[in-house]
Formats: C-alpha cells, sequence, structure tokens
C-alpha cells in the first residue's frame, strides 16, 4: 500500500448501497464520482441513476463501474429516482443494511460514510444519519446543517451560511435532515414508502424524517462527516441565484409547505384550511406588495391553487403517514424551534439589515446643498405670485369650476358611469377626475378648496422635484439649485397658472417628480411603483403627452438592462385608467379625440414655431410684446431668444460631458416635447361653443423643458471651474425671460381671480339645498350672435363633472339637439310653449349669463333673449345675478323625474371596471409604500458569503460560463454581485417565507411548548433572520450591484457579515411556510 494513503475498511455488516441520482454531466459528478471511490468505508454498492441524462453523464457514470446504472428516459424529482433505484435492489436483509442518498453535487469527504455509519451502529434507535453540509466553492462555510419548524410547521434551517469553527458539533438529535447525502435505514426507507411524491424538491427529507420520528425512530446529525455540496437542484431546489430559478424556489417552498399543512392536520380542520388557502394568498399577495415582492404573486396563488387541486396526492401521503405512526406529534414538540427564538432571530436580522441600509444609504444631504434655501426662494415667489389669492375660498376664471362639494360626488364622477352634464349620458370618466377625486379629497372639508391650494404651491412643489430629481444626476448643490429654480419658473409652469388651467399645472408639477421616481425605479420597487402612479397622474392631467412618454417609456426600457424588469410596468396604471375611454372614443372612431386636454375647453393664441422652440406657449415671446409696446428699442423676439439661449446652449452642451447616454436621452426628451408640441397646435378635437379648440401646446413644452434642465444639469456639472457662475448666469437670464408673465400674475391681470365655491346665482343656491337635482337651463351669448346652451344641476357644473366623450363629439345627441331647440324659442318670441324644456329635462330656472367679449352681435343677442324671456307669460323673473339674469318656470316642480340620474346608469360595467381598476391601482398604491430601511435596499444587497467562480472541465473545453456552487436550500440567498444573474426579465422576488397566516392552532400541530422542553441546538446564539423581511433577493439594480468574488480577490465588506456575526447559526427558512400571528 502507498505510503500516505489510509487503509480502506470494507467490513461486511452492514450492507451500505450508494444510491447516485445525476441529470447532466461534468466536472461536478465526476469530482463525486471520485469522493465515492476514496471512501475510507467504501460503500457496498453503487447504483448510478440518470434521468434526461446527456451522453456525457452516461459515460462519466459507466467509467465508475457502478453495480447497477438506471436510465430514465424523464427527469425525475430525487425521490422517485431514489424510489426507482430501490426497484433493482433486493430486499434489505437486516436492519442495519442502509441506502446512502447522493447527487451529482455531492461530493464526501474520505471519512464521511464511516462515521455515518458508526452512528447508524452505535445507535440503533437512530433511522437516519445526515452529514454537515459544506458549499462546494467554500469548504469552510456549513451550507446547511439540520432542519426544524415552528410551532405551525414552518420549516426552517438550523444552520446555515454559517463559517464552521466546531461551533455546532455538540448539535446531534433534530427533527429534520436536508435530503442530500442522508444515510437511511433499508427496511425503513421501504416501511416508510420513501419521500412523498407530493414533495418533489423542498421539504422532502423534513417530512420522511417526520414520519420517521413519528414511526419512533430518531433522526441525528454527524458533525463530523463532511460532504461538500453544490446545489445544482438535483437533489434540494437549484441555488441558481437568477430571478426566475428564485421565482420557482419560491413557488415550490410555498405548495409544500400548504401540502403538509393538509397532511398534518387532524381530518375534521382539513376542510377549514383548504378553504383558507385562496383567501390567503390573497391576503399574502397584498403582503407581498408591501414589501416589494411582487414577482412571487403568481407563484403564491399558483402553490394555493394547485395544493387545493392536487388530486389523491394529500390523501395518500395521509393514508402513508397513519400508516407509519406509532407516536403522538408530542413527541417531536420539544425538537420544534420555539417562539421565543423564532422572534430573537427576526429581531437580529432585522437589525442586520437596518446595518446594511445604513451602509449603503444614499444621502441627497438636502440642507447641506442648499435644498433648503431653494425651497424657502420658491416659496417666497409663490407668495409674491399669489399673495392676492391668500384667503380666498376658491378660483374662477380661465378653464377652472369649482369641485363637487361632497366625496362622494366626486369619487362617483370618476367612476364609469353617468356622466352628469348637459343632459346627461352613460360613459367612461376621464381619468383626469381620478386626478381631481385625489386633490380634492386632500380639502375634504371644501373640496374647491384644493385648487387654491394647488395654485399656491405650484412653483414650491415643482421646484422641490426638479431639485430632487437633479440630485440624481449631480451632487453639486449650485447646479441643483439652478435646475430647480429654472423648472419651477419655467414658462410653461407660469402660463397655466395665469391662464387657469389646472391640468396643465399638475402635468408640469407632477413631470419633475416622475422623473426623480423613474431614476429611483432602478433599484426599488417602491420608486417604480410611484413612478407609474405618477405616470398616470400626468397623462390624465395632459393626454397630449401620452404617445411622448410612451415612447420614452419603450427607449427607456431598451437601455436600462437588468432595470427594465421595475420600468416594464410603468404605464399599466394609466393603461387601466384610460381602457375604458380608448374603447368609448374607438367605437366613436375618433381615436384623436384620446388626446383633448381634460377640464374644461380653453381656447388658446397658437405660437409660432421659433416661439414654441424658445419654450414659451400663451402669449407672443412670453408677454414681452405687450410690456414693451410697439415702440420698443429692441425686438421682443430678439429679447426672449437672447434670454433662454444660455440654457439651450448649456443643454447642447452636454454632449460634450462624460456619459454621452445621459445627454443624448435628455435631448431626445427635448425633441420629443417640442414635437408634442407644434403637433398640438395643429389638432383641434375638442368644441367650445362654436369653436374648434386646439390642444394646448403648453404640455409638450413642459416635456421639453424637463430634458433641457436636465441636459443643462449634465453638462454644468461637469465643468470644473466656473460652473458656479455659469450655472447662476443660465438661471438668472432663463427667469428673466418670464418677467413679464410673473408680472402679470403678480397684479392680478391674468384670466384667473379668486371666487366662491359657486357657478349658479345664491337663489338657484338655496333651491339645491332642499332639490339637489334642481335644473338650470343656462343660456349664453356668443360672440357670433348664435347661443350657447346648457343643463346644470344643482349648485352648477363643476369640473369633475367635465367630460371629453361630450366635448370631443362631431355632431350633437339627439337630446343635445332637442335641448337646443327648447333653448332656441326660449331666447326668441315664438310662442314657444316650454312644457317641453319641464318635462323632457326638468328645467327649473333659466338663466341668461353675460353674452361674451363686447362684440356687438352677442350684446344684440343677449337684448332679444331678454326681452324674450321677460314675456314669457310661464317665467317668473328673479331678478340680476352676479352669473346673469335669472328665471324661474312657474310650473317647476321639486324633484322633477326627468332630472334625476337614472337608476343602475351603467349597469354591471360600473362595478367590473370599478373593481378593475380599484384593484391595480390599490396593488401599485401599497408596492408604493416604503418598507423603511433596509427593507428593500436588504434585497438588493450581495449575498453575505463570498462566492467563487468554477468552471467546470466540460465548460472549459467549451469555452462555457462559468459554474457557480450554491447551497440548495429553498431560501438559497441570490447573488446580487451580478446583475446579469439577477435580473433576467421579471423582477425577482423577495423571500416570502416570513408573511404571516393568521390560522387557528389546530390539532397536533397547535399543541403548547412547555416552558421545560429543550431548545434545538441552533438556538445557542444564530444570528437570526427576518420573518417579516427577508434579507436578501434577486432583484439587485445594475447601478447598486458590486461585481461578484472571484478567486484571488478578498470579498467586498458588503459580502462578509458583520460584528462577528459569520459564527452564529444563519437560520434560513423555507420560503411560503410561516408563523401564523
Amino acid at each position: 500500500m502507498p505510503r500516505g494513503v489510509p487503509p480502506r475498511l470494507t467490513p461486511m455488516f452492514p450492507r451500505v448501497t450508494a444510491v447516485l441520482v445525476a441529470h447532466h454531466g461534468g466536472d461536478h459528478l465526476r469530482r463525486s464520482l471520485e469522493a465515492i471511490r476514496a471512501q475510507r468505508r467504501a460503500p457496498d454498492a453503487l447504483v448510478v441513476v440518470l434521468t434526461e441524462a446527456d451522453a456525457g453523464a452516461r459515460e462519466i457514470a459507466a467509467a465508475a463501474s457502478p453495480t447497477h446504472i438506471v436510465e430514465l428516459s424523464q427527469r425525475l424529482s430525487f425521490g422517485e429516482a431514489v424510489r426507482a433505484a430501490d426497484r433493482v435492489l433486493d430486499a434489505p436483509e437486516s436492519d442495519a443494511d442502509a441506502l446512502w442518498l447522493l447527487a451529482e453535487d455531492t461530493a464526501p469527504a474520505p471519512e464521511a460514510l464511516e462515521r455515518l455509519v458508526a452512528t447508524l451502529e452505535t445507535a440503533k434507535s437512530v433511522a437516519i444519519a445526515g452529514p454537515k453540509l459544506r458549499e462546494w466553492d467554500d469548504p469552510d462555510r456549513i451550507a446547511t446543517f439540520g432542519r426544524t419548524m415552528t410551532r405551525f410547521g414552518r420549516s426552517v434551517a438550523l444552520v446555515a451560511g454559517e463559517l464552521d469553527q466546531g461551533q455546532h458539533d455538540g448539535l446531534s438529535d433534530v427533527l429534520g435532515l436536508d435530503s442530500a447525502a442522508i444515510l437511511v435505514r433499508h427496511t425503513v426507507w421501504r416501511s416508510l414508502d420513501g419521500f412523498d411524491p407530493a414533495l418533489t424538491t423542498v421539504d422532502d427529507a423534513l417530512d420522511f424524517s417526520i414520519r420517521a420520528r413519528l414511526a419512533g425512530h430518531r433522526v441525528s446529525v454527524v458533525p463530523d462527516a463532511h460532504v461538500r455540496f453544490a446545489g445544482d437542484g438535483v437533489v434540494g431546489p437549484s441555488a441558481d441565484p437568477r430571478a426566475r430559478a428564485t421565482r420557482r424556489r419560491t413557488r415550490a417552498a410555498r405548495a409544500a409547505a400548504l401540502h403538509r399543512r393538509l397532511v398534518y392536520a387532524p381530518a375534521v380542520v382539513v376542510p377549514v384550511h383548504w378553504l383558507s388557502y385562496l383567501p390567503l394568498a390573497i391576503i399574502r399577495s397584498i403582503r407581498l406588495l408591501l414589501v416589494k415582492s411582487p414577482g412571487a404573486i403568481t407563484g403564491e396563488f399558483a402553490a394555493a391553487l394547485g395544493t387545493m387541486f392536487s388530486g389523491m396526492k394529500v390523501a395518500r401521503a395521509r393514508r402513508r403517514l397513519k400508516a407509519a405512526r406509532t407516536t403522538g406529534w408530542s413527541a417531536i414538540a420539544p425538537l420544534r424551534m420555539p417562539p421565543d427564538e423564532v422572534r430573537r432571530r427576526r429581531q437580529h436580522a432585522a437589525e442586520e439589515r437596518r446595518a446594511r441600509a445604513r451602509g449603503r444609504k444614499h444621502e441627497l444631504q438636502f440642507l447641506g446643498t442648499g435644498g433648503g434655501w431653494v425651497l424657502l426662494v420658491s416659496v417666497v415667489a409663490s407668495v409674491a405670485l399669489f399673495s392676492w389669492l391668500l384667503g380666498a375660498g376658491g378660483l374662477s376664471g380661465g378653464g377652472i369650476l369649482p369641485l363637487s362639494s361632497g366625496l362622494d360626488e366626486l369619487w362617483r364622477n370618476a367612476a364609469y358611469g353617468w356622466r352628469d352634464i348637459g343632459a346627461g349620458f352613460v360613459g367612461a370618466a376621464d381619468p383626469f377626475a381620478g386626478v381631481l377625486a385625489v386633490l380634492g379629497s386632500l380639502a375634504f372639508w371644501a373640496p374647491s378648496f384644493a385648487l387654491v391650494l394647488l395654485w399656491l404651491v405650484a412653483v414650491p412643489a415643482a421646484t422641490l422635484g426638479a431639485w430632487f430629481a437633479a440630485s440624481r444626476l449631480t451632487e453639486r448643490g449650485s447646479v441643483r439649485a439652478v435646475a430647480a429654480l429654472v423648472w419651477g419658473l419655467a414658462p410653461p409652469l407660469l402660463v397655466a397658472l395665469g391662464d387657469g388651467r389646472p391640468g396643465a399645472v399638475l402635468a408640469h408639477v407632477l413631470l419633475g417628480w416622475l422623473a426623480f421616481a423613474v431614476f429611483g425605479a432602478a433599484t426599488s420597487w417602491a420608486a417604480a411603483a410611484t413612478a407609474s402612479l405618477l405616470f398616470a397622474a400626468v397623462i390624465a392631467a395632459a393626454p397630449s403627452l401620452a404617445p411622448a412618454l410612451l415612447l420614452a417609456w419603450i427607449v427607456g426600457l431598451a437601455v436600462s438592462g437588468r432595470a427594465a424588469v421595475r420600468l416594464a410596468g410603468l404605464p399599466l396604471p394609466a393603461v387601466v385608467l384610460f381602457a375604458p375611454l380608448v374603447f368609448e372614443q374607438l367605437g366613436r372612431g375618433a381615436p384623436i379625440a384620446l388626446l383633448a386636454d381634460p377640464g374644461l375647453p380653453l381656447q388658446s393664441t397658437v405660437p409660432s414655431v421659433w416661439q414654441l422652440a424658445l419654450g414659451f406657449p400663451g402669449e407672443p415671446w412670453g408677454g414681452w410684446s405687450a410690456l414693451l409696446g410697439d415702440g420698443a428699442v429692441i425686438d421682443p423676439k430678439l429679447l426672449v431668444t437672447l434670454l433662454v439661449v444660455p440654457l439651450i446652449v448649456a443643454a447642447l452642451a452636454a454632449v460634450l460631458a462624460p456619459g454621452i447616454r445621459a445627454a443624448v436621452l435628455s435631448l431626445g426628451i427635448v425633441l420629443l416635447g417640442f414635437a408634442t408640441a407644434v403637433a398640438a397646435g395643429q389638432i383641434a378635437v375638442a368644441v367650445a361653443g362654436p369653436a374648434a379648440v386646439q390642444l394646448w401646446t403648453g404640455a409638450g413644452l413642459s416635456l421639453a423643458w424637463l430634458g433641457l434642465v436636465f441636459a443643462a444639469v449634465i453638462a454644468l456639472s461637469a465643468v470644473r471651474r466656473g460652473g458656479a457662475a455659469i450655472a447662476w448666469l443660465v438661471a438668472v437670464t432663463t427667469i428673466a425671460a418670464v418677467v413679464p408673465t410673473g408680472l402679470a400674475i403678480a397684479t392680478a391681470e391674468t384670466a384667473i381671480g379668486p371666487a366662491a365655491e359657486r357657478t349658479l346665482p345664491a337663489f338657484v343656491g338655496a333651491e339645491a339645498d332642499t332639490d339637489p337635482r334642481v335644473t338650470t337651463l343656462r343660456i349664453q351669448p356668443e360672440s357670433d350672435g348664435s347661443i350657447r346652451s346648457t343643463l346644470e344641476h344643482g349648485t352648477g357644473t363643476t369640473l369633475d363633472e367635465q367630460s371629453t366623450l361630450e366635448q370631443t363629439l362631431e355632431e350633437m345627441s339627439e337630446s343635445e339637439a332637442q335641448l337646443a331647440e327648447v333653448a332656441g324659442n326660449l331666447a326668441s318670441r315664438s310662442g314657444f310653449d316650454p312644457d317641453a324644456a319641464i318635462r323632457d329635462f326638468g328645467v327649473s330656472f333659466v338663466l341668461l349669463a353675460p353674452p361674451v367679449g363686447d362684440h356687438r352681435e352677442a350684446e344684440a343677442t343677449a337684448n332679444r333673449a331678454r326681452t324674450a324671456l321677460d314675456g314669457n307669460s310661464a317665467l317668473i323673473a328673479v331678478g340680476e345675478t352676479d352669473f346673469g339674469t335669472l328665471w324661474r318656470f312657474s310650473a317647476a316642480e321639486p324633484d322633477a323625474p326627468a332630472a334625476q340620474i337614472p337608476p343602475n346608469a351603467g349597469g354591471a360595467l360600473t362595478a367590473i371596471i370599478g373593481a378593475v381598476q380599484l384593484i391595480v391601482l390599490g396593488a401599485t398604491l401599497l408596492l408604493s409604500i416604503p418598507t423603511g430601511a433596509g427593507r428593500e435596499a436588504d434585497r438588493r444587497s450581495v449575498q453575505r458569503r463570498p462566492r467563487r467562480t468554477v468552471r467546470s472541465r466540460k465548460a472549459a473545453a467549451a469555452g462555457g460560463a462559468p459554474e457557480t456552487g450554491d447551497p440548495a436550500e429553498p431560501e438559497a440567498e441570490t447573488e446580487a454581485g451580478d446583475p446579469a444573474e439577477t435580473e433576467t426579465g421579471d423582477p425577482a422576488e423577495a423571500e416570502t417565507g416570513d408573511l404571516a397566516e393568521a390560522e387557528p392552532e389546530t390539532g397536533d400541530l397547535a399543541e403548547p411548548e412547555t416552558a421545560d422542553q429543550p431548545e434545538p441546538a441552533a438556538s445557542t446564539g444564530p444570528a437570526p433572520m427576518d420573518d417579516a423581511a427577508p434579507p436578501e433577493a434577486p432583484d439587485a439594480p445594475a447601478t447598486d450591484a458590486p461585481e461578484p468574488s472571484t478567486p484571488g480577490e478578498p470579498p467586498s465588506p458588503d459580502e462578509e457579515p458583520t460584528s462577528g456575526a459569520s459564527d452564529l447559526p444563519q437560520p434560513t427558512e423555507t420560503k411560503g411556510d410561516d408563523d401564523a400571528r
């Protein structure tokens, strides 16, 4: 015998048969077979089971000269493959005969089998012995060592992911094991009928160990028996860190937990558990959104439904358990993890998570970089602009109307159903009505006051949003401040404020915050969900931006790499909100009408292309023409150009700065916004009286200004010397360009002004207190001599009642034509009988509004109408009011049937559409809620142990990718170090096994634990893992993920446990199986 080689021990008794299951060849299979041959106590027989094996695996297996080679045409679970091997074996000769269950990625140390066999020989009551599984690429680290479960059945690894310093060598009796490399008595294997076929990957050995315990046997770990384990997925779930594999692990773990619950529960409560699975899936899905794991929701429902409709699998498993059971559940109670230990691990993991989050936290330094001063300046500017608005209860003028006085009306107008405008009709609501409902709810005591608040905070809110968005691009305080002030005082915003365009104001304010959220979406589910809500709100407020924003989204997906996972769902809330309106407009054959500005149609002058290129909607050259007059020394066109050129030059210079892609994308946004503005000036889809109304160009210009600001930030940040001076020059000249608009607003010389919260005379308002549906026919003389008639209910038409479906009708509806005939006859001496107005429309009042403009034709029409109405015997004059001249129908009846909203308007569609929208928006809102320090960030962190990249011989010969070793456990941590592995099409999920399920403590599973029960050995000081949020998940962004460790490189500090936690047991809990609170 060569010197230095240990003697091989080959006793005749007991007989040990090694069963090795392989799916494919490679270095792992070769080294595993070599390790088996190197055993000091060699197995008496070796059976190799090849399941869908390739030629390489067959060649390697044949070279090992096994006793049997079993080839299976399909890939089976590990338990089924061992069962196939058992069928070719003879019956066990004695209780001492054993099966050694191995896989292609389990390489035992030379003394492993000898020590496992010694355990079975010395303790006849031990039926299953398990080794200490170590990392394949890091043999000094424990992959997993023993398994237990909590009081309510959640599977928990006793030890996982720790450096092996012998701290757990005193551990012996355990509740369960992982299936890799366990040694089980052959007679016990057959008497228990092997692994449960329903548990294909997760908890198969744990369930087998529990059945062995209940049959009166013991289960033990052997600390000095070491086996290297790679986690290829042959035995146990694959340890592949990629998102798709993690989702499969999560789903399999949850399905295993639900299956075991039905198998272990007393028969009387099985129906209760079965019925609870679907509601629990819904509850857990909500929690998954809160912990930023949306990708796990599909697996949650798949596991629940798959278990509920698994056929006879549960029944067969219950019969198998009943046939083997000889003791009660109380026999295994001392081996479960006590609740105190579960809580301690949870708290410790939360502390670790927060500590890691603090180490990764990106400080915005709001106050340290001048953010506070910028906010103060914006507040002062807002007060200077709107000092006349302080103390006002409402706004009027331009496109502003009051909001509905009740929250129920606000939200009803945001839903599909009755559109209470004019004669009324059933149809889809404008998504902008939902935005107004949210806005009005903020001032629930007087919703119309929310518009006053919007005008007062618009400039500070826009400024703050731009500052935070700029903070994603630069750390220089001066550049952030300039970007914020230029955006907060941009011409599109000030013109929209002066014209009274609430949709445009909201779109501009929210665009900056949308950009900030999109920047953060690459690394945060909460930011991605917030971005999707803001995306929907911006498009709802300015639908003309939809094509540009959707195109920008598509480009963003193409260039964002692995971050595209989170950005993929960005338009979903907007799609759900707009879907009913889209179907209705497409049904009319008017898809272009979807771009109509929401709210009250408002005429505006279409600027020249040159003025649009400078970013100014509205009045010629930003009001400079009116301010300077006809005899100005300098041409207003030249002056505005000179003032805006510094910003444009700074933006164009961004292409010379480092990071050309960001500059190109920013300038692309400029072009999209400019193209949108030019196109908007050529599209007229709405009607206001006799005139068509073009889309407002300011929404597109807001988008263009956003791109200009970002491009300028990129360029100014790259200037090393004099950058601050140049930045402030850009700010001063750009803000100077809007001085005329600002002066007009500050002096209240714009279209808006403070007003009461009503649009009809007080007499009508008093009547509406007793008859909320009282109807007023408003007759409006137009500048061309025609009249416009509208029906208003209650205290008057509100902003949230406006509908683009009504405004974009190409022809009058039948009811509108009838109403026009009634109004025309009333406004002329025709001897018209007004009974039709009362009968068909329920009209109680007629209001002759002041004529539009000072045109002679309008005045003449108003006089003729006044004379005709005064001479109508069916009308009683009420008198002159602030809103016009008012008459009352003498035959009007309170609560007129024609004025009432039809019952069940909208029918089932109202409920269906509302439910779908609420589910999508509610889920997005839940996902957008921050989870606190460290919870989501921890899922982006690299794992706590370094990985080594190993290339198999076969892969090396083929030039393939390296193989990575990983513990094959349901909760194997994902590697965030390589974005290519962590972001693969769908957002990866965080671990979900920590989600609470409020289930009754039923049957044996709910037995109380006494104070004198021994704790599992894992409770000797483990580093706990939080049940409420797992420390890691495979959704690491490409921007934050460090490179994975490679051989010869020291691991990064983030990859190592902190505070000496490496020598403490890290519980790794099976996903999807959790405690009840």
